[in-house]
């Protein structure tokens, strides 16, 4: 995770793209614009499984059992998927470089805090 932020990092500086730093009101402005660009890319995520439902749905309906058609829904919709789920991870290391948050460590130190809760969702089991 440490080389993807720092790639980031220097990614984001060749193409123009930093968060800027200049002044709070020029750093407000790209926050913002940067968050909204964010939510943007995390509904089309959504949008690529709303398809994957959809081509499910399609599939049970030609007559193959709904688990084989879920699984070829998933591989056909897995490149895209994967592309804007590369563009929400490109907006979040925007945000950690920009306030200067190691993403490797912060995210192991949240999981930890969460594996450490008292009021833990119940997990059905089968």
């Amino acid at each position: 995770m440490k080389d993807i932020q720092t790639f980031s990092k220097q990614y984001q500086k060749e193409m123009g793209w930093e968060i800027s730093e200049e002044n709070y009101e020029k750093s407000r402005a790209s926050l913002l614009n940067n968050y909204m660009l964010l939510t943007t890319e995390v509904a089309e995520v959504a949008e690529e499984l709303r398809k994957a439902f959809n081509m499910t749905a399609s599939y049970v309906k030609e007559g193959r059992p709904e688990e084989k058609a879920f699984e070829l829904a998933k591989e056909q919709i897995k490149e895209d998927l994967g592309k804007e789920l590369a563009d929400c991870l490109a907006y979040m290391l925007k945000f950690y470089n920009f306030f200067g948050i190691d993403a490797e460590e912060s995210f192991y130190a949240k999981m930890e805090e969460v594996r450490n809760r008292k009021n833990k969702d119940i997990v059905k089991t089968k």
